[in-house]
């Protein structure tokens, strides 16, 4: 059995999937990771009526994403690898959002939120010859994305309704929106398909989430020296 565990951003989801899904859920969890993930993951496995221990492969969403979800994430999946004793697989978290989109046949932009007025992306197609990454994941702005966009791209991610407008301002009718929907964990296993069937598997000791930036570490403030030799 598969467990697909993608904790990116404030939605979460979740599936079991043998020789076809057995079961799957998504929600939105907001910052509460830590506290939901395993307890949906155990009333997965009852409705699924299946046993943990049943498990034969790991998938995970790897990132980019908020720095909680992934590490909670992340930590989940290479704990369940290593105690089973099975493989894992980490998958872009940004190509899982594009490819609930790839039947549409356009270019797919997912985005997401990278803080500080910036988002991360990337940029995938399917065509005849197959699903394909057309720009690399990477950090860059809404309004640099009206010299990165040349055609008619469809958009898509839960930070879109924050800035589908400028996007729709700046791009005009190259930007298409995608209707709001919760990214799924059966694209997870579906793009893991290839590596599966080539053994390609990750070392869950090495196994890292992809953060595009380093996180923001608050510098502690000095201790104020008095004359006395007390601080403060």
């Amino acid at each position: 059995m598969i467990v697909a565990i993608d904790s990116s951003t404030d939605i979460a989801s979740l599936a079991l999937a043998k020789d076809e899904v057995l079961a799957q859920v998504s929600w939105r969890c907001g910052q509460n990771h830590s506290v939901e993930l395993l307890p949906r993951l155990t009333q997965l496995l009852g409705e699924a009526k299946v046993n943990l221990k049943d498990t034969s492969l790991v998938i995970v969403a790897k990132g980019p994403g908020s720095f909680n979800g992934l590490r909670v994430g992340l930590s989940t999946a290479k704990g369940l690898a290593f105690s089973l004793d099975v493989p894992i697989i980490g998958i872009s978290s940004l190509e899982t959002e594009a490819y609930g989109h790839a039947q549409s046949g356009l270019p797919i932009c997912p985005i997401f939120n990278a803080g500080r007025g910036e988002i991360a992306t990337a940029l995938y197609q399917k065509t005849n010859s197959g699903w394909r990454q057309l720009i690399p994941e990477h950090i860059t702005t809404v309004d640099a994305l009206r010299d990165e966009i040349t055609e008619k791209t469809l958009f898509c991610g839960e930070y879109l309704n924050t800035i589908a407008r400028q996007l729709k301002e700046k791009l005009k009718e190259k930007a298409v929106i995608a209707p709001d929907r919760m990214r799924s964990a059966v694209s997870l296993i579906e793009l893991a398909k290839p590596r599966i069937d080539a053994g390609d598997y990750d070392d869950p000791a090495t196994l890292q989430p992809t953060y595009l930036r380093r996180p923001q570490i608050t510098k502690p403030k000095r201790r104020q020296k008095y004359a006395n030799g007390d601080s403060k």
